[in-house]
């Protein structure tokens, strides 16, 4: 999900700057290091293959043959595995980077802060978020004035619904340093409260505090996400390919780009730049998106592949200890099993209390036709005040079957003013149904 996503990846550029900056290493890694703050699902991770992770790696490796029990070296290189997850999505690095991290713990057991926060980091990236906040606690005790500290703590807040914490702490994070990875997190939660315009001044604040071009690239395709999510076509666009001009081997806005021409109606295009980007950066979120171009083109079969492709990558994650429930009960609400979903989006429910867990059962909810409990999570997923219109799509349709025809005109309409290309499949059904509210006519999925 896109929240969980983003609090991972700016967590990680926070923590590299602090753990890996003191060793050296920070200077190799940083053309490759991930910022942003989930989800869903998550602001993505810059992923530029410049092969400088992978050889940050390689070196560790070999210092680490020479020096086994070195702690730092070990935490640094569990840090550098969590990265390259990001890097590459695949999430087979998660069980590298805990043995690293816990290693490090074992050797230096006292006051391990490096080990500890990229513990930290692990847990939140495998959606942990309960032991994330806990490790980013431990680690706070020790050392009170880090502020890198605070984002992994603030991010496991705000995935287990703890919204006001983690609004204080992201607050706190950016009075102590008012950088990129805090700033990010400041304009999340301004988002999150339906502050977009806030959102965006923060975000400009990042990059004005942007030091090197990838930093510049980060923070410019985050504004064109932004842009993106409220509708805002022309901007978006105008930000994706200044993001590419700054960094042409960051992969994700290349996929806004391919965004941009499907919402144009340039439905060619938009295959054509979903594939290159699946083919460099495999998220399951650009596999299901590209999926989901070739139904709306009838090439069902391709649809097929890219879904089958989807679930595998979802067992691959599950295999690494990353906790896919919430993810899992969208996709199988949209494109599987109903009965699937709900069992997904319930487990979901009681692991992490968020907006988007909420959303996430209330559609396996009206998936599995019980509308009157999907509409109590539906509610809840819009009790912030965000201007999301995927939410706000997932209601109205609830509404819908509960024959609140008001309450469903009211939300669908929302959906569309706010982005009326939320959703390549969704937009498509929120129009018509909206077309049959009003004409008055019976709305027939």
């Amino acid at each position: 999900m896109r929240v969980a996503k983003r609090a991972i990846a700016t967590t990680l550029v926070a923590v590299a700057v602090f753990v890996l900056g003191a060793s050296g290493a920070f200077r190799i890694l940083r053309p490759d290091d991930p910022r942003g703050v989930a989800a869903p699902e998550a602001l993505a991770a810059p992923i530029a293959m410049t092969g400088s992770l992978e050889q940050t790696i390689a070196d560790l490796q070999t210092h680490l043959a020479a020096q086994p029990d070195d702690a730092h070296a070990l935490a640094t290189l569990g840090l550098a595995y969590s990265q390259e997850a990001m890097h590459t999505a695949d999430p087979s690095y998660y069980p590298k980077a805990e043995e690293a991290l816990q290693r490090s713990l074992a050797i230096e057991p006292s006051d391990n802060v490096d080990a500890i926060v990229g513990m930290g980091v692990v847990a939140n990236a495998r959606h942990d978020f309960a032991d994330g906040v806990r490790l980013g606690k431990e680690a706070a005790a020790i050392n009170p004035d880090a502020a890198h500290i605070l984002g992994v703590i603030g991010d496991g807040q705000l995935e287990l619904g703890h919204y006001r914490a983690a609004f204080a702490t992201f607050d706190r994070m950016v009075q102590m340093r008012p950088d990129i990875a805090s700033y990010a997190r400041v304009s999340y939660a301004r988002e999150l409260r339906g502050d977009v315009s806030g959102a965006l001044r923060a975000m400009r604040e990042a990059l004005r505090a942007a030091g090197t071009p990838d930093d510049a690239s980060w923070v410019t395709y985050q504004i064109g996400e932004l842009y993106f999510r409220t509708g805002r076509i022309a901007p978006a666009l105008h930000a994706y390919r200044r993001s590419v001009a700054l960094m042409p081997t960051f992969v994700p806005p290349h996929a806004g780009l391919a965004k941009i021409a499907w919402a144009r109606g340039d439905l060619d295009r938009a295959i054509h730049g979903y594939r290159w980007v699946v083919a460099r950066y495999p998220l399951p979120e650009h596999v299901i998106a590209l999926g989901d171009l070739y139904t709306v083109a009838g090439r069902d079969a391709q649809a097929a592949n890219e879904y089958a492709l989807a679930r595998v990558e979802a067992d691959l994650f599950r295999a690494s200890g990353v906790n896919v429930d919430v993810e899992q009960a969208v996709f199988q609400a949209d494109h599987g099993d109903p009965s699937t979903a709900l069992a997904d989006a319930r487990a979901g429910w009681s692991a992490r209390k968020s907006i988007g867990a909420a959303d996430a059962l209330a559609w396996a909810l009206y998936r599995d036709g019980r509308y009157a409990s999907a509409a109590r999570h539906a509610r809840y997923a819009l009790h912030l005040g965000t201007r999301d219109a995927t939410y706000l799509f997932h209601a109205g349709m609830i509404a819908l079957h509960l024959h609140r025809r008001g309450d469903a005109r009211n939300d669908l309409a929302r959906a569309l003013a706010i982005n009326p290309h939320f959703s390549i499949l969704g937009s498509r059904v929120a129009a018509r149904a909206l077309r049959a509210l009003d004409r008055t006519t019976s709305w027939r999925p």
